[in-house]
């Protein structure tokens, strides 16, 4: 099947945060948490699949605070961010079956050995430029972006556009779960979180 008509038929995203929403780069602090750092521009196409009713997961090998505070601010539900997934597969077959959708109707996008199995359930498997080679022997579409560094815009983008849905409202209401703090200043300051 062309990539394009795959682009089509897609009704949700699952995305690794490792080399896909990051370059792979942690910082280790004292106390144990890693921080990782977030391309603005994909995390936007996150917030606008999730805007236009594509339900979005996040499986992850890693477990942080962070991750699971960045997942809310994009609008991904709580149970749908998989945290400590060893084996990807489980996961993205749960989410499909929480949805109701056939693994063909849902892109998976990783970029290292744990992923392969899960891309391989895939509708649409997808890597950035700077995956492994085993896991773009696996993939239908191969991102011109690195992880961390448009990947995910690429994709979320492509299939938004063909489906005539990449429409951005500035007045609609936010689906992103932002934490009491940042909430209680957006209604001081009159701005729609």
């Amino acid at each position: 099947m062309k990539t394009e008509i795959m682009f089509k038929n897609i009704k949700a995203f699952v995305f690794d945060v490792d080399g896909v929403f990051t370059d792979g780069s942690v910082l280790a602090l004292p106390d144990g948490d890693l921080l990782r750092t977030f391309n603005a521009k994909d995390c936007f196409a996150v917030r606008m699949a999730v805007d236009n009713g594509y339900p979005v997961a996040i499986v992850t090998g890693g477990c942080s605070q962070s991750i699971m505070h960045r997942a809310a601010s994009l609008g991904v539900k709580a149970r749908d961010l998989y945290q400590l997934s060893r084996d990807k597969r489980p996961d993205f077959l749960r989410f499909c079956s929480d949805y109701n959708l056939q693994p063909s109707e849902v892109v998976f996008v990783g970029d290292d050995i744990p992923d392969i199995p899960a891309l391989r359930e895939a509708g649409l498997a997808v890597c950035p430029s700077d995956a492994v080679t085993e896991v773009k022997e696996a993939c239908n579409y191969i991102s011109p972006f690195p992880g961390g560094r448009g990947c995910i815009r690429d994709i979320v983008e492509k299939v938004l556009k063909m489906q005539g849905k990449w429409h951005f409202d500035p007045t609609a209401p936010v689906s992103a779960n932002y934490p009491d703090h940042i909430t209680q200043l957006s209604k001081k300051t009159g701005r729609n979180v």
